[in-house]
């Protein structure tokens, strides 16, 4: 059977906007008893009976993804985590989005049904209802703007304030692949474009773009510090690079920090991965970005709680404000932090 190399292309006028916005909501599906009311009206209905939380980000082409080496679908389930993992770094559970996208007639419906297909999927993993949006054109390329919706406690809801001094910092998971992955990605690229019959030899490094591709917000680690009973003083998610995080906590917290080289969580492929850009990997652990771990403080008590967890690594502590935030090397010399992840007004 000979495969079809030009699969159809529907344009997107075909549809007019309101049938392309009933194509590609027809299979979400309502799961929270807070939705009262989801896509269909002139807005959605909630009914929350805990505090409420909301944050929005944007994802815009040529600034935060590159459709030459991001696929659609991946595109699509990343613009949902990346919002998620703010709604956990709150210490809250996640419960509704919404998605509106500005995209180009270049686009046909297929494109913009892969890109909604990872956003179903993202939905249903992480169990998150659809409850509405736009969409528009643009004359710029695609824009994904992407709002989430989430519920806690009063009491246990955790701000970037709240570290006090002695607490110990911890991260989950691993982090730094996600930047390695974007290296390795835009690396290919430059060799495509020097040879397009080049094919690129990526599967050893498979971890670190699905880092990149398509992160996984840390839903987990809340549900996980609730059974343990450990509530945290302090949480930001790790999306700019664990410096301009550690930066923000101690802006809110009014303290400072000191962490350790040698306990900042390392995958081996990132190790690896360094070795063969060369790049000194606590450098791109530093200031990488887009890790979507949670980074969070604790009281002193709870470390038998979470010492032996393989999802937690305790890296530092806080300290006076008048001591600054410094990193620890392996040879024991301190080196003050500074802001230097991700900022995305920062000129080229």
């Amino acid at each position: 059977m000979i495969e079809d190399k030009n699969p159809a292309r529907t344009p997107i006028e075909n549809l007019g906007e309101f049938g392309l916005i009933d194509f590609i909501t027809k299979n979400f599906d309502i799961s929270h008893d807070s939705t009262i009311k989801g896509i269909g009206d002139d807005a959605a209905v909630l009914k929350h009976d805990q505090f409420t939380v909301v944050t929005t980000d944007m994802l815009v082409e040529g600034v935060h993804f590159d459709l030459s080496y991001v696929p659609l679908k991946h595109l699509g389930y990343k613009s949902v985590m990346v919002n998620l993992s703010d709604v956990y770094a709150m210490n809250a559970r996640a419960t509704q989005v919404t998605v509106s996208i500005a995209i180009s007639n270049r686009f046909p419906v297929e494109a913009v049904e892969e890109l909604y297909d990872g956003i179903r999927l993202a939905c249903k993993t992480y169990g998150v209802d659809l409850i509405g949006g736009d969409t528009t054109a643009s004359r710029s390329g695609l824009i994904i703007s992407v709002t989430a919706i989430g519920e806690q406690n009063e009491e246990k809801i955790v701000y970037r304030k709240g570290a006090g001094d002695g607490d110990l910092l911890v991260v989950s998971g691993d982090i730094g692949a996600a930047y390695m992955g974007l290296q390795i990605l835009e690396r290919e690229k430059a060799v495509f474009k020097a040879n397009p019959q080049n094919q690129p030899d990526i599967e050893t490094y498979s971890y670190l773009l699905e880092r990149q591709l398509k992160p996984e917000a840390r839903k987990d680690i809340v549900k996980l510090l609730e059974d343990l009973e450990v509530q945290p003083t302090s949480m930001i998610d790790l999306s700019d690079g664990l410096s301009s995080e550690i930066v923000h906590l101690c802006k809110h917290s009014e303290v400072g920090m000191t962490i350790y080289e040698d306990k900042i969580p390392l995958d081996p492929t990132v190790i690896t991965a360094c070795e063969e850009f060369n790049l000194d990997s606590t450098t791109i652990a530093l200031s990488g970005g887009e890790d979507y771990e949670l980074l969070f403080t604790v009281k002193q008590e709870d470390f038998p709680k979470i010492k032996a967890n393989p999802s937690l690594s305790v890296i530092g502590h806080v300290v006076d404000a008048s001591y600054g935030m410094n990193l620890v090397t392996r040879g024991g010399e301190q080196i003050p932090i500074k802001a230097m992840g991700w900022n995305s007004l920062k000129e080229d």
